[in-house]
């Protein structure tokens, strides 16, 4: 665990790593539900992969890790939807004035361990703000990927699928079937949005997958789509970085 002072404060985040040199890293935005085992379980196998991986707690203005845990098992449908009624004010709080004040302190913190280019990953909420840093960074960024993204299309300026032209990323997304955070018709906004940029990018809704579909730790997760989803980033992540 590290300690990273922001402008706001100090947030907590986590390093996973393969050995103690440098690798091309990894920025990883965290699901609505925080920085926990299962994120850094996610973290630690990318970083098996041969990168560099730094989770922050982006919700560090509101808390401490151990202070916006989740108090009960998100195994059950009944406690996940309880928890939601407290995260969702997080996420909805986290502006993109926020995030994007925050993105020179999670890139010059993992820059101090890992190589560059870099890519960032992001679930739920977190494909937004992947999406949003390698907009931040579009000369350091060669891939972004997403899972169960949630609004990655909303009626702003400054709507995620709005700023994939002034990146210079390959894309993935794996998108959750019926997803009411990501209905059809945003896929199909962001997928017109990414091609007319020429961005490279590969997207598909996987099967019978539910929002949060990664999550082992939740009532949504789906073995068959969390392993597809790390199958195909670990080769994304080949392609545009290199596997070192």
């Amino acid at each position: 665990m590290l300690r990273i002072t922001t402008d706001a404060g100090e947030a907590e985040a986590y390093l996973s790593r393969p050995d103690d040199q440098p690798h091309p890293g990894v920025l990883f935005f965290m699901d609505a539900n925080g920085v926990r085992e299962r994120t850094k379980e996610m973290a630690d196998r990318i970083a098996s992969w041969g990168y560099v991986v730094l989770l922050p707690n982006v919700f560090y203005r509101e808390g401490s890790i151990e202070e916006l845990a989740p108090t009960t098992d998100l195994r059950d449908p009944d406690n996940r939807a309880a928890f939601m009624k407290v995260a969702s004010p997080r996420v909805q709080g986290y502006t993109p004035d926020l995030s994007n004040a925050d993105v020179p302190f999670w890139f010059d913190t993992l820059g101090r361990y890992a190589t560059t280019p870099i890519g960032t990953v992001g679930f739920c909420m977190g494909a937004r703000l992947a999406i949003r840093a390698a907009a931040e960074r579009p000369e350091e960024v060669a891939a972004v990927a997403g899972f169960h993204g949630a609004n990655l299309v909303e009626d702003s300026e400054n709507s995620p699928h709005r700023l994939v032209a002034g990146t210079r990323a390959a894309y993935l997304f794996g998108h959750a079937d019926q997803d009411k955070l990501n209905p059809p018709e945003s896929i199909e906004e962001l997928d017109r949005c990414l091609e007319s940029a020429g961005r490279d990018v590969t997207s598909a809704v996987y099967p019978d997958a539910p929002h949060g579909f990664t999550m082992s730790d939740t009532a949504s997760y789906q073995e068959a789509g969390a392993e597809r989803a790390f199958a195909e980033l670990e080769a994304l992540l080949a392609r545009t970085l290199g596997n070192h």
